[in-house]
This record gives C-alpha cells, structure tokens and sequence, in this order.
C-alpha cells in the first residue's frame, strides 16, 4: 500500500475506485465499504483508494473536547488498511481551514483533479464538504457532471451490521472484550514502550513489563484484569494484563502492567504490542501482597485455559 500524505504526491490513476472516512478503528462496518472498493477496482483493472484524515475532525472542531477516545492511531489506521489489502492510502491533514472547504472544491480539486476518481463509494449516511453538505443525492445528481460514478452501500447492509465505533468504545470502557472484538473483527490492541517501574511484581514472582501510556486519545479498556497475547518481536506469548491503579499497594495513577508467561528477558526500551482476548475481572483492593498473589495464581490458571481455546 502506498501511503500519500500530500495531496500533490498523488500519482495519476488510470481507474480509481474511491471511498473516504476516519475509519477509526477500520471495524466490520468499515470493511463492508473496503471489501466492495477492493471488488471494484478488480472488476475494473482499476486501484483500490482510501482518503482518510488525521487527526481526527473532532480534535480539530472541538478541542474543548477532552473525552474523545480513539480505537486507532494513525499507524494502527495505516496497519490495518494495510492488512486488508487497500492500493493507496491519502492522508489528509484535517485543519479548520480544510474543515471550511466546500463540498464542490473537495469534489472538483480533490476527488476529479488529484485522484481521477471514476468510482465513488461511500456508507448510507456518509456526507462531507463544510457543514458536511455533500450527500449521496448531491453526488447523484451530478456524477455525469463530475465524470465518476457514486454507490452508496444501503442502509440495510450497514444496519443489518449494527457496528459502530461508538458501541466498540462502550464495549471497551465496560470490560466487555467479546463483543469489541467481534464488532473489530481483530482482536483490540495497544502498543507502547516498556519502561521501569517499581518492581513490586517481582518480590510475590509475578514481575510485570510496565506500558507507558498510549498517545493521547487512544482508548485504554476499563480497570480490572485481563487475559492477552503479548508481541515481542514478533513473536507472540500468553500474559495477563492489569490496567489500574493498584490499590492493593495504595497507588494513585494509572498503570498498565503486563505478566507474560513463558517468557524471560529484558524489555525496557522495547516496543511491546497487547492484544485483548477477555477481561478476566474488575480490579480490586486485596488485604495485602499475600491475598493478591494468591489471586493472581489464580488469574494465570484462568489466562491459561482461556488463550489455550482460542
């Protein structure tokens, strides 16, 4: 995949089948929209383009806006388009100045001027342009104008679904790892930088790889404990992961600490990736180290059996 971040970088297309969106999270939703731009461009002989925009239009819009929570990164974006096989990805800086661009200039400049778009695909409520003014039947009406044609993906398919971001974050900030990860279609991830941290881990024999916190604005699931597949390296090892603050040892702020099983060796500095396979339970206070490590031989026989079914 070619990724193109601007606009004048965009080589010229012969037949570009197109669609555009945050695609935060890139989930079962949004592969409905690719699956068909990836049909189409073979049908065609033509190349599978994806127009996204970071940061996210609701960073930029809103900045008063501190409880925004992310499913991606741009990186993870750009991964998982990746993965699924998309031949060019644009990534357009979104800015306030952007935000004001008129349907008919994105249309004219962007999608006939820069990509030659000749298939436009796009969800059943999907608008753009200022004050989100383009719709499908703006594009219908004038696609013979515009030379390219427009297919909207019905609502029925969309809704029959019933993905939405939205419902994957809820899903996410309740513990209820099942049901984000269907709605993905992958299990949830987060990747971040191992750094020192206290070592009490290790004095009950559970030491921990300490995560720095992910960007701002990546979603982090709700406290308790979980059962995950930790990647170093490429190489993937069952673990269980805390994500709190400790009260047991009367900590204070948010910590994410990762116990890999079957596994020995240093991590700090490394880049270590978490995929979520269940929450195992809510994060409590224990009376004392005894009573949490007792618990947490317990939590390993759970994380076991549980990543030995799947």
């Amino acid at each position: 995949m070619k990724v193109i971040r601007d606009i004048a970088d965009f080589p010229q297309l012969n037949h570009a089948v197109v669609t555009s969106g945050t695609f935060d999270g890139v989930h079962v939703g949004h592969q409905k929209i690719l699956r068909r731009v990836l049909e189409r461009a073979r049908q065609s002989g033509g190349q599978s383009v994806v127009i996204t925009y970071w940061p996210h239009p609701r960073l930029v819009l809103f900045p008063e806006d501190n409880d925004l929570q992310l499913l991606s990164t741009i990186d993870e974006r750009i991964e998982h388009l990746h993965t699924f096989g998309i031949d060019y990805l644009l990534i357009i800086p979104f800015t306030k100045e952007f935000s004001r661009t008129t349907s008919r200039t994105f249309i004219t400049d962007i999608l006939v001027r820069a990509i030659n778009t000749k298939v436009l695909i796009i969800g059943y409520d999907h608008r753009f342009g200022k004050n989100r003014e383009g719709s499908f039947e703006h594009l219908k009406a004038r696609s013979a104008q515009y030379g390219f044609e427009v297919e909207e993906i019905p609502r029925e398919d969309v809704d029959d679904i019933g993905v939405s971001s939205t419902k994957i974050r809820r899903a996410l900030e309740s513990g209820d790892i099942e049901t984000a990860n269907r709605y993905l279609g992958r299990n949830y991830s987060i990747t971040s930088v191992v750094e020192e941290g206290q070592k009490l881990g290790r004095t009950i024999g559970y030491p921990t790889a300490n995560m720095a916190l992910p960007p701002a604005h990546k979603l982090i699931p709700g406290n308790g404990v979980y059962a995950v597949w930790a990647i170093v390296n490429e190489d993937r090892f069952p673990a269980m992961m805390n994500i709190g603050v400790r009260p047991t040892v009367n900590g204070k702020s948010l910590t994410i600490e990762v116990h890999i099983l079957q596994y020995s060796g240093d991590l700090y500095g490394q880049t270590l990736t978490v995929e979520f396979v269940d929450q195992l339970r809510k994060e409590r206070k224990f009376d004392g180290l005894e009573a949490l490590k007792d618990q947490l031989g317990k939590d390993k026989e759970a994380t076991e059996q549980l990543l030995r079914q799947v």
